[in-house]
């Protein structure tokens, strides 16, 4: 396989697009450098700091999703099984831990090669997928780091889903 360097121009730059989504949905928003924008988006269970970058090299635009969870040196083992299950399950993007901090995030790259230009629609996929998932396994990662419990208990009470109405 031979790497050709393309220059590739693109009519938009993909940062401007997700900033475009940021104000439609009002959502608080720091454009850092031309390549990089941090959002704060509400969930359900708690507020994501979303970090979005593109990657030129790479024609890629990388979104890391932080939450306020850290993960205690004596919970480190756990929560690395929890992640390890967890991403078993994901089809797209994944957890990761930043040993260092202690911080747990949701991670995932789009690429866009070629010169192709990201939509209004793909960021906005992009970013939902994100809160969706953060929010489906919050409550497993306080299972681990709050209560004590292993891996497969927390995955398997946060998981639980009622079916029918009372």
């Amino acid at each position: 396989m031979t790497a050709t360097l393309l220059q590739t121009q693109r009519s938009s730059h993909p940062v401007d697009i997700v900033e475009n989504l940021a104000m439609l949905n009002d959502w608080s928003f720091e454009r850092s450098a031309e390549d990089e924008i941090s959002i704060s988006v509400s969930g359900g269970w708690t507020d994501y700091n979303v970090t979005i970058n593109w990657q030129d090299d790479l024609e890629t635009l990388h979104l890391a999703c932080m939450f306020e969870l850290r993960v205690p040196d004596v919970r480190v083992d756990e929560a690395y099984r929890l992640i390890a299950q967890i991403n078993e399950q994901l089809w797209i993007g994944h957890f990761d831990l930043w040993s260092r901090e202690g911080a747990l995030m949701y991670r995932h790259g789009q690429l866009f090669v070629g010169g192709s230009d990201p939509t209004a629609e793909q960021c906005e996929a992009l970013m939902q997928t994100a809160i969706e998932t953060c929010e489906r396994y919050y409550q497993s990662f306080q299972f681990v780091l709050w209560a004590g419990k292993a891996a497969e208990q927390a995955l398997e009470a946060s998981l639980f889903e009622t079916v029918g109405q009372a």
